[in-house]
């Protein structure tokens, strides 16, 4: 799916009439291959002057965030599902829409978001409830993660040489010394490389290991796993030399309950790990609808009171969703700036071929609102 937009609102007096101007656009814009939509914007509950101009800075940062999240929910998807972000979205319904059936016939949800609350407390209640999806999203995202790390250990140990496998099916009681106050049986992963020194060497390498204690109990392509027995005061000792050996120590100590934990481990971690996959693509799917359905309220929001501030009171103005090739987008914009572009008065200028340029100089309300301030009230929208 390719969903690329541009959102615009225009003043009531760009035109005579609002067919006339949408007559121009879909003339005009892009040699006529564009797709245009009439948003009706809310009647909102207008505050101050200088509440609109926070509402227009914090209005701009949730709409960043929330397209973040939106981002963040196609790479997890992405991630465990395998697919690209297009072919993602483009199965996803917001509403029961698709995504850009939802863009294209959007209506504000005035059950939700009710219109006679403050603009304040919509842009609340909005963004909350989207940042609320976004961590349950990122905590389910991290679990399922150390799950499929878990998965991963688990299964190197299921197959990898006798320096990291699992060893329940390998050792038996007989290999250890057990139930002895004083003795313990340690298991080494020697290198097939160092083995004559291994044996040469180990009877010596602390006081006080039993002579000749070492049994093989296994060999492969790399290693043979030796078990070997000393007085438990220097098993520290006896392992941090036979790390500088390069004998590889390993962690076990054999019980019946040792020995069922690890024959489990595999099982359990894969269960867990399917369980958390689709527990997060579930939560996935509804939190993409959630966020999105969340974002694009906020972008209803941000067009409106940046009119606002742009064009007074009372609001009367047009609004317009263009949907266009992305390859069209940047070409479509300098179309639309050069035909309204003198809406931004003093902030833009015309140059020598008489196009329009802005003026290093922006006015005042620039640094107030959009960093990349545009002549009129102009957004892209992307979501393919």
């Amino acid at each position: 799916m390719d969903a690329n937009y541009l959102l615009i609102s225009l003043p009531k007096s760009t035109s005579t009439d609002k067919d006339s101007l949408k007559d121009w656009l879909q003339t005009h814009i892009n040699g006529g291959s564009v797709d245009l939509f009439e948003y009706q914007l809310p009647g909102f509950k207008v505050g101050t002057l200088d509440s609109l101009v926070l509402q227009s800075e914090e209005l701009g940062r949730i709409d960043q965030q929330l397209y973040g999240s939106i981002g963040k929910v196609q790479d997890i998807m992405a991630s465990i599902h395998g697919e690209g972000d297009a072919k993602f979205v483009a199965k996803q319904k917001i509403d029961g829409k698709f995504v850009d059936q939802y863009l294209e016939s959007f209506r504000w949800n005035t059950s939700r978001y009710r219109l006679d609350k403050p603009i304040e407390e919509l842009i609340n209640l909005i963004s909350s409830e989207a940042l609320n999806v976004d961590n349950d999203l990122r905590s389910s995202y991290a679990n399922y993660n150390q799950a499929r790390s878990n998965l991963v250990a688990a299964q190197r140990k299921q197959t990898g040489d006798l320096s990291v496998k699992s060893l329940h099916d390998i050792v038996r009681a007989e290999h250890f010394v057990l139930d002895s106050e004083h003795l313990q049986t340690v298991l080494l992963a020697v290198p097939k490389s160092v083995n004559d020194e291994f044996l040469n060497q180990y009877e010596t390498l602390v006081e006080f290991v039993v002579p000749r204690s070492a049994q093989q109990i296994a060999q492969d392509s790399e290693y043979y796993l030796y078990s070997v027995t000393l007085f438990k005061k220097y098993v520290p000792a006896f392992l941090s030399k036979a790390r500088d050996a390069k004998w590889i120590p390993r962690d076990f100590d054999y019980s019946e309950e040792v020995m069922a934990k690890m024959r489990n481990e595999y099982q359990e971690a894969s269960k867990e790990e399917h369980t958390l996959k689709n527990d997060l693509l579930r939560l996935s799917k509804s939190a993409y609808s959630e966020i999105v359905s969340s974002w694009t309220h906020i972008k209803i929001l941000r067009t409106f009171v940046e009119s606002v501030l742009r064009y007074g009171l009372p609001p009367d103005f047009y609004s317009f969703l263009l949907r266009l090739p992305a390859k069209a987008i940047s070409k479509s914009k300098r179309e639309l700036i050069q035909r309204f572009g003198y809406l931004g008065g003093n902030a833009f200028a015309k140059d020598k071929k008489g196009n329009l340029v802005a003026d290093a100089g922006l006015h005042e309300y620039a640094s107030l609102v959009d960093q990349d301030y545009e002549p009129f009230v102009l957004y892209e929208i992307s979501l393919s």
